[in-house]
């Protein structure tokens, strides 16, 4: 029996069908399955008198001694025509030709395949792969075998019922693969669930079982082989939401997700237009251990007619809700010929598009509608939404921002940017926030004193990212955002508050000049403030970089160090500058930099900042003890 050559031609096509297209060797099944399914559909859609949705099935054999696996449909077959033209040329698809004739929107029909290559997937575990089919309602059976790119017999068979069956011969263990398991129950179980559970035709198997040996003791037990449906058919997320309950849809959650609480939020939606797709997504009750680490990966499982395509598919969510887990079922989006991956096109952007919306309406709506609720989740997501506000330059500013929350100086809690600026007072011009490692902190600040006597309310900001964040909102219903460590605060001073503050600025200008030579390469200037009360001295910065940004930044590996434009300001009502006015005027310059150096680290150590030299700062102490 004369072999024939593959009218795709060359070896080199088919290796790289094999080798370079798929990526991944258990994908075989699921290609198998999906073309055994689309064989089912095209003999359903014409109809035959006496056949019905329910007498359709696909079953899986294994024999482990000849080291075989079958794929069975009783779907339409294959002619001898057929073979020659679907299995003998690479890369030609009678599903896509099929899918091309049907009538638009034809009812309980999903071809899967297009691209005509899934078949050869076979190859990555098999050394050699066998066709048996017939077409339905013809006589002929024929078989088709084939061990590579050498090329593939054709002979007649014999008869076996309508459809197909695809024997893999699976190739011996190698030392870098396994192919063993591809011959095991579980693992073929394993990959029906992953990838082909949703397919609408049962997927049947006999798998060994345990049960009580019969007229044994109560410790005796025997195997057994029993037919199983493996897969589920019916996805949920296809289901009517009247169908469901909350009970299957935290199942369904707890079992594809590995979650072992309910989550908080389930978004349950399809859409019909130019990108039509159906939706779960769900919302979890707290982060995964890794979640704001590098190994995380964000993502939706991607299915197609059922089939499951990613695992997770990274373009359909953006970073910023990267915590949202969930299932897209579309048929169509443009895939790669693999089906691994997708192609970058408007169905992609379109529905991710579309995502993002529905996880922002559903967490606005949870924000206004169960306030403890959002607190909760806020403060477990809520630095995703500020790292989506930076990472954006503020693009996503009109979507996010709303969604923020802050901790307030006077109603004790978290609460939106709307609500503080609901209630600002009529002369305040700015929201005002602050920085620091914890609430705790930011309370002792000094320089939040003015602002407490004001009686503004004050933002506390926790985060690292916050203080780059708020730089990128800048503004809020036309209120801009002013840190209590700006070196202007924007508080209107009365005409004789002004007058008194440039006149003592002036009368220890002097002293100021000295002490910023003193304290030079630490301190932009020295300064008299009008915002301390009780504090003795504190750091305001004058430019962009704050204190904040300082320190996140040279806290980076690799990163040359910057600093800020800090201000050294002194209370000129303290006895700390009573101190300082006298070590000056007495001309006592070691005093007066002793006494500077010290006042610039307290206020650097409020600040969050390292004393640069802790040993002088401590013997500088000590000798004032004296």
């Amino acid at each position: 029996m004369a072999k024939k050559q593959f009218k795709a031609e060359s070896k080199k096509l088919l290796d790289m069908m094999i080798n370079s297209i798929y990526t991944n060797k258990d994908i075989f099944l699921r290609e198998l399955i999906s073309n055994a399914s689309d064989a089912i559909d095209k003999l359903y859609y014409e109809g035959q008198e006496g056949l019905n949705r329910e007498d359709f099935y696909i079953a899986i054999e294994t024999d482990p001694e000849e080291r075989t696996v079958s794929i069975i449909d009783n779907g339409i077959g294959m002619t001898k025509e057929d073979m020659e033209n679907n299995l003998g040329t690479i890369a030609k698809s009678g599903s896509l030709e099929f899918k091309k004739s049907l009538e638009k929107n034809v009812p309980d029909v999903d071809i899967i395949g297009q691209f005509g290559v899934g078949f050869y997937s076979a190859f990555m575990v098999a050394d050699k792969v066998t066709v048996l089919s017939r077409r339905f309602g013809q006589e002929e059976c024929w078989q088709w075998e084939s061990t590579g790119a050498d090329g593939y017999t054709m002979l007649e068979s014999a008869m076996i019922g309508h459809g197909t069956r695809i024997i893999l011969h699976i190739k011996p263990n190698t030392p870098d693969d396994n192919f063993d398991e591809y011959l095991m129950d579980y693992k073929l179980r394993a990959l029906v669930k992953k990838y082909s559970d949703y397919i609408r035709y049962p997927i049947q198997m006999e798998v060994e079982k345990t049960r009580k040996k019969e007229g044994g003791e109560d410790n005796q037990f025997e195997t057994y082989r029993d037919l199983e449906t493996l897969n589920s058919m019916t996805p949920l997320w296809k289901k009517s939401k009247s169908e469901i309950t909350d009970e299957e849809y935290a199942d369904f959650y707890k079992s594809k997700f590995y979650g072992t609480e309910e989550p908080l939020r389930t978004i349950h939606y399809s859409v019909e237009g130019v990108s039509s797709f159906n939706a779960l997504l769900y919302i979890p009750k707290r982060p995964p251990f890794n979640y704001f680490s590098p190994d995380y990966e964000k993502g939706l499982q991607l299915y197609t007619s059922g089939v499951l395509i990613m695992d997770k598919c990274a373009d359909l969510i953006p970073d910023h809700f990267g915590f949202v887990r969930g299932i897209v079922d579309s048929d169509d989006l443009s895939l790669n010929i693999s089906r691994e991956t997708l192609q970058q096109n408007r169905q992609v952007r379109n529905i991710a598009k579309n995502i993002e919306k529905k996880v922002r309406n559903e967490l606005t709506q949870m924000l206004n509608t169960a306030r403890e609720e959002y607190d909760k989740f806020f403060e477990d997501f809520g630095l995703s939404i500020k790292f989506g506000l930076y990472n954006s330059f503020g693009q996503l500013k009109e979507d996010l921002q709303d969604l923020l929350l802050f901790y307030s100086s006077t109603e004790r809690k978290l609460v939106t940017l709307k609500e503080y600026v609901s209630r600002m007072k009529e002369e305040q011009q700015y929201i005002y926030y602050a920085t620091g490692k914890d609430i705790k902190t930011i309370e002792r600040l000094p320089q939040i004193e003015l602002l407490v006597d004001k009686g503004y309310e004050i933002l506390f900001m926790t985060d690292e990212v916050d203080d780059f964040m708020i730089r990128m909102v800048r503004e809020y219903e036309g209120k801009q955002f002013r840190s209590a460590e700006g070196d202007d605060l924007g508080i209107e001073e009365s005409a004789e508050e002004k007058e008194a503050l440039e006149k003592k600025q002036e009368e220890n200008k002097g002293m100021l000049d000295k002490m910023k030579k003193m304290l030079a390469g630490r301190v932009a200037e020295v300064r008299i403030s009008s915002r301390l009360k009780s504090n003795p001295v504190c750091l305001s910065v004058e430019g962009d970089m704050s204190i904040g940004m300082e320190k996140v930044l040279n806290s980076m590996p690799v990163q040359e160090k910057v600093s800020s434009q800090k201000i050294l300001e002194i209370n000129p009502d303290h006895t700390a500058f009573t101190a300082l006015k006298a070590a000056f005027d007495a001309g006592d310059d070691d005093k007066l930099r002793i006494f500077s150096s010290l006042l610039y680290d307290q206020a650097a150590l409020i600040g969050g900042l390292q004393v640069e030299d802790p040993v002088a700062f401590s013997n500088a102490i000590c000798n004032l003890m004296k």
